[in-house]
């Protein structure tokens, strides 16, 4: 017994820094018995010292706790859990195993995840080997105990009102690991903030970050076929310590410094205007089903953290990658809601988007909760009331709650905008009824429920799936280099080659792809909503028709910044529909929008057809529609849109501007850049007829009249 070593108090989990040591404290209710082990270094096989708690004195509850002095920041550390071993019964204690704290603020790199003693039905507890036990314990991360404090020079968060957000979707290394991006730290925080003049320049309000909590890199054991080299978890959607910020991105190192490092990036963001959103994944975690690594929660209570089927001798898999987080057992609601204060409150973060948030909203068995407990938490969650909640709101059980998932507070990835969309540019027939309700803010989808337009995140692409450029260069996915046979990625993206598969030097063929690039880009920067893009998407990068690139940390889904000069025409378009969009606040409602039936006498939405009158809804003469936007505010002009999918050329019957004037135009997808958007230039349309090009886009804005 170790009596020298206090107990602590229980709360909080984690660790605590004191003057006199620091206090560890962890979970585990079906342990028999746990040990606490301390590091001189990250690849350390033997601790410098190992503490034996005691049930009887370092126990409170579920708790097991212990003051161990002249112990300070920067330390390392792992437990070793003791109790049944019944895989039969949902039991995985091992001793021989190194543990990662749950509640561990940063951990350091592990080495090499395959080794035979990290998985369950490798070898049984107490057949592993001294030497085999080093090996592991060497290749194993370990759990680093943090100073918060840090300098944040009063920073505070920005809360950008969500109707006048613009999101990018990051991948913190991919982002900079290009040789072409030109930074001095390339794949990190500090490379990241290198980019942020190009950020404020594109001007977008937020950064969604793919995941930088901790994750297992190397779970992935296939091997590129034409290379050789081993594919890896790129995206990180494989998380098993939900509080620490990835390692990997750090450039400040791994005993800390990617706290600091990480903090150090969202400051530089903030004062740059630019909020931070992670991409959080609570619903699996990277130790997989009982054929997976023991990395963290399985090795404390299998049975509490994860939701297991067959008297608890398998692993209920609604997320796809071989378990599911019992996300609505009180231990681990607290869980998941302690690291969401910890990213707001330490981390400074401003929101969230959910991976498979659906899965939050189930029971231990699998069933959709009408009343999800976690999900109540965590959006009547004091702390959280002014952090952006968006929810992915589907998950690989088949639950799809776009516009029903539950708590009014959420925002959701509108998975129906972007299909619709889509589908209207392929030239589908009869789109343009449901392409009016997407581009309004999906009336249908949010507004029965009492919620705004501002909860619908549109967007066409992101990291799952096809590039911007690649969605109108393939008609087929090309995932050969993933190694699974082209049999991942999504069969059906609603894209088109128009004629040639891939890259091609016919003219025709890159006109049409030209266009409709920016049509896409358009629809989003003009809808009502808030609206996401792919970074790389606004320069025209491509994956080479790979549609699901996860296992790339490669030039596949680096960022080529070289295309920043190749195709500057296009990021000059998309910089100005986001300056078009902060300039209207008609793009930017927060309520829906009213038309002649609820508005009669100052509608703020006309809907029109070619020939001046109703549009066509339906049928083969439903890809084109117009749309009549009033201003929303003193000096907001009107705007008319028209959205041209069809394959002919057609003129326009233009009504009159409301309050007399003309039209100018400021966007035309069928002009060559730099005119195909001009938010300076006074070329009025006065003939009351426009020619609108086969698969084009068009933007008018109303003006005074002429002076005599």
């Amino acid at each position: 017994m170790n009596a020298r070593f206090a107990h602590g108090v229980p709360l909080p989990l984690g660790t605590s820094l004191r003057p006199d040591g620091v206090r560890f404290s962890v979970f585990s209710r079906h342990a028999t018995g746990l040990h606490l082990l301390l590091f001189d270094e990250p690849r350390s096989a033997r601790p410098t010292l190992e503490i034996a708690l005691d049930p009887a004195v370092h126990r409170v509850g579920d708790v097991w706790t212990v003051v161990v002095p002249e112990v300070a920041a920067g330390q390392l550390y792992g437990y070793r859990a003791e109790g049944p071993h019944e895989p039969a019964h949902g039991h995985y204690f091992d001793p021989d195993l190194l543990l990662v704290d749950p509640y561990a603020r940063a951990v350091t790199r592990g080495s090499a995840w395959s080794v035979p003693g990290l998985r369950p039905g490798g070898m049984a507890p107490g057949q592993m080997s001294a030497d085999e036990r080093d090996a592991l314990w060497s290749a194993m991360p370990k759990s680093v105990v943090v100073d918060s404090a840090f300098d944040w020079e009063g920073d505070r968060p920005l809360r950008i009102p969500l109707c006048d957000s613009v999101i990018y979707e990051v991948h913190v290394r991919g982002y900079t690991a290009h040789p072409a991006s030109g930074v001095e730290h390339p794949g990190t925080y500090r490379g990241l903030i290198e980019k942020i003049p190009y950020l404020r320049s594109l001007g977008i309000t937020a950064v969604e970050l793919l995941p930088v909590q901790e994750f297992d890199e190397r779970e992935n054991t296939r091997v590129h076929p034409r290379t050789g080299e081993r594919l890896v978890n790129y995206w990180g959607y494989s998380p098993f310590a939900f509080f620490a910020p990835e390692v990997r991105y750090s450039e400040r190192g791994e005993r800390g410094g990617q706290v600091d490092a990480f903090k150090g990036m969202v400051k530089a963001l903030h004062a740059a205007g630019i909020e931070v959103i992670l991409d959080v994944v609570f619903n699996h975690t990277a130790e997989g089903n009982e054929r997976g690594p023991t990395i963290s929660l399985r090795g404390f209570d299998n049975r509490i953290y994860y939701m297991l089927a067959d008297g608890g001798s398998s692993f209920r898999n609604l997320t796809g990658c071989g378990n599911t987080v019992n996300c609505n057992h009180p231990v681990v609601r607290s869980l998941i809601r302690d690291s969401l204060h910890h990213w707001v409150t330490e981390m400074h973060v401003d929101g969230f988007r959910f991976d498979l948030a659906s899965v939050l909203g189930r029971d231990p068995d699998g069933k959709l909760l009408d009343n999800p407990p976690l999900i109540e938490l965590i959006t009547e969650d004091p702390v959280l009331r002014d952090t952006k909640l968006i929810a992915e709101a589907w998950d690989a059980a088949g639950a799809y709650q776009v516009g029903s998932f539950p708590g009014t507070r959420w925002s959701e990835w509108n998975g129906r905008y972007r299909d619709d969309v889509r589908r209207f540019w392929r030239g589908d027939e009869g789109l343009a009824g449901a392409f009016a309700t997407r581009i309004s803010g999906s009336s249908d989808l949010y507004q029965v429920s009492g919620r705004s337009p501002c909860h619908s995140v549109n967007f066409v692409t992101s990291h799952d799936g096809f590039t911007l450029a690649d969605l109108v260069a393939y008609a087929r996915k090309h995932n050969e280099d993933n190694a699974e046979d082209n049999a991942d990625g999504c069969d059906h993206e609603f894209n088109t080659n128009w004629g040639v598969e891939g890259p091609t030097k016919d003219p025709e063929v890159r006109e049409v792809r030209r266009r409709q690039v920016r049509n896409l880009l358009a629809t989003v920067l003009l809808s009502q909503g808030v609206p996401m893009i792919l970074a790389g998407d606004e320069m025209g990068r491509t994956q080479r028709g790979n549609n699901n690139a996860y296992c790339h940390d490669d030039e596949t889904s680096w960022i080529d910044w070289s295309l920043a000069e190749t195709n500057d025409g296009l990021m000059r378009f998309c910089r100005e529909l986001i300056a078009l969009r902060r300039r209207h606040a008609s793009l930017r409602r927060g309520t829906f929008l009213r038309g002649e039936v609820e508005a009669p006498d100052a509608p703020e939405v006309l809907w029109f057809g070619p020939d001046g009158g109703a549009p066509a809804w339906h049928g083969e003469a439903g890809r084109t529609v117009g749309c009549l936007l009033a201003g929303a505010e003193p000096g907001d002009p009107p705007l008319l849109w028209i959205a041209h999918a069809g394959a002919e050329e057609l003129g326009f019957h233009l009504p009159p501007v409301p309050g007399g004037g003309g039209w100018v135009r400021r966007v035309d997808t069928s002009r060559p850049a730099p005119d195909d958007v001009d938010l300076d230039g006074a070329e009025r349309v006065d003939d009351g007829l426009y020619r609108v090009s086969p698969r084009s886009t068009v933007l008018l804005e109303g003006c005074g009249r002429r002076k005599a």
